[in-house]
């Protein structure tokens, strides 16, 4: 598993459904067969980044997304 954006494999679990890149500090949300990605900000809270992402782009670096299904 790789990480979108940065194509760091530092990738950390933080939830049932959410994972962290270390190399980029970027957040990751997988519900179903979609993912969103998150910046996270300096007071904690999220802003999206889907629209820099395709989902091509995101099923290439975390196949267990379809594999799950």
């Amino acid at each position: 598993m790789k990480c979108p954006n940065c194509n760091s494999k530092d990738i950390g679990k933080i939830g049932s459904h959410q994972f962290y890149c270390w190399g980029c500090f970027i957040e990751l949300t997988v519900n179903g067969e979609k993912m969103s990605v998150y910046q996270v900000e300096e007071d904690g809270t999220l802003s999206s980044l889907d629209d820099l992402f395709s989902g091509e782009d995101i099923a290439q670096d975390f196949p267990q997304i379809h594999a799950s299904s």
